[in-house]
């Protein structure tokens, strides 16, 4: 079982090379089109999955009528088009789920989408300024361990309950197991290096069900 598992993510995360060239930062998006909905200015600290949990509405339902691009990011400032407002803000934000953080402080040096010898990364990846600590980003429930996931090394995998999985790969040492339940900053090891890159930094992905989405939109 564990090695059907390990073989349907490889094939899921294939495609994500490891040193790919420096992340230049993100693409402004393209300017909110009229259409009918909701008008939602960003403010400071709101993220696209924030703002999508306030309205109840999917982010990927937000993306498309406001015909961002998955590699971009939002701004402060920047209206957006709620395509539909089923519940008020109050019901919303009362049971709206925990947030993201940030599972290791560093800069980006690739970003989600960056292309290097036609492969994609299908997350991020983080080079780590000071301790490399690797915190959980949301709580969650460990569903995969792999001590050598090929180009990845040392690899975990969090279910979050709500269709959302996180990825951390390229771990120097893990402190927790298949079965554990993490909380939202705990920590889950240490992010390491490859014999052909010396920089120590961590690849994180946020999945939504099996399709990779820019960490960028969850993460404060």
């Amino acid at each position: 079982m564990q090695s059907i598992i390990s073989l349907f993510l490889i094939l899921l995360l294939a495609g994500c090379k490891t040193v790919p060239p420096p992340y230049t930062g993100p693409s402004l998006p393209v300017s909110v089109q009229t259409v009918p909905g909701f008008q939602h200015k960003v403010e400071a600290g709101q993220t696209l999955w924030r703002i999508s949990r306030i309205y109840n509405v999917d982010i990927d339902d937000i993306l498309k009528v406001n015909r961002i691009s998955e590699s971009s990011t939002i701004e402060i400032g920047q209206i957006l088009i709620i395509p539909e407002r089923p519940m008020s803000i109050e019901q919303a934000v009362k049971y709206a789920p925990e947030d993201f953080i940030w599972p290791l402080k560093g800069k980006i040096i690739s970003g989600f989408g960056s292309r290097y010898r036609n492969l994609v990364n299908k997350g991020i990846n983080i080079l780590a300024t000071g301790q490399a600590d690797v915190l959980a980003s949301r709580k969650g429930k460990v569903v995969f361990y792999a001590s050598n996931f090929g180009n990845f090394g040392k690899t975990i995998i969090i279910d979050h309950g709500d269709g959302l999985r996180t990825v951390y790969s390229r771990m120097e040492q893990v402190f927790v197991k298949p079965g554990d339940y993490v909380q939202r900053g705990s920590m889950l090891g240490r992010a390491g290096s490859s014999q052909r890159d010396k920089n120590i930094y961590l690849h994180f992905e946020i999945r939504k069900g099996a399709l990779p989405q820019n960490p960028l939109f969850y993460l404060p």
